[in-house]
Formats: structure tokens, sequence, C-alpha cells
């Protein structure tokens, strides 16, 4: 089973007053991290709110998170490999 983590690695905000507010969150990077205890995956991006906005702005938690497991399942059993050369020594 594959345990995965959400997380915002990073943050740019307005140094201007927006609509009356200062420091307000204009872009937000985020990470969602998988591991299964043996192997890990990655997949990030960014987004022009924070995580809970991301997901309701075209990041697909549900596509990103079976990509992480695809990822992990590719480490266990690749679909391609890179066998020794048999006239190598």
């Amino acid at each position: 089973m594959t345990t995965i983590t959400w997380i915002i690695e990073w943050m740019s905000a307005s140094t201007t007053e927006i609509n009356g507010h200062t420091e307000v969150v204009l872009t937000a990077g985020w990470r969602c991290n998988g591991t299964d205890g043996t192997y890990n995956a990655t997949v990030y991006g960014s987004q022009d709110q924070v995580l809970g906005w991301c997901w309701s702005n075209g990041v697909d938690k549900t596509a990103t998170e079976a990509n992480i497991d695809q990822q992990i399942q590719y480490q266990i059993d690749p679909p391609v490999i890179q066998p020794p050369l048999p006239w190598s020594a």
C-alpha cells in the first residue's frame, strides 16, 4: 500500500495591496510524495492558489496519486530494463 503525502513547498505573495489585503498569495508550489516503504516517487507543480485550491483548479488529485502508484510499481517491476551486453566480460 502506498502512503501519499501532499505538501506546499513554497509560496509567492504580493508586496502590494490587492483588494484591501497585503501579502496575498499569488502562486504555490506543491509536491505529492508516495512510498510503499521501499520505493519512493514524487510529482510536483505549481498553482495560483494553495493546495486545496490546486485540486479544484486543474490539478487532478486522483490522477496524480495514481501516477505515484505507477512510478512505484515501475520501480518494483520495471517495464524496460538494460541487461548486460552478452559480449561484455
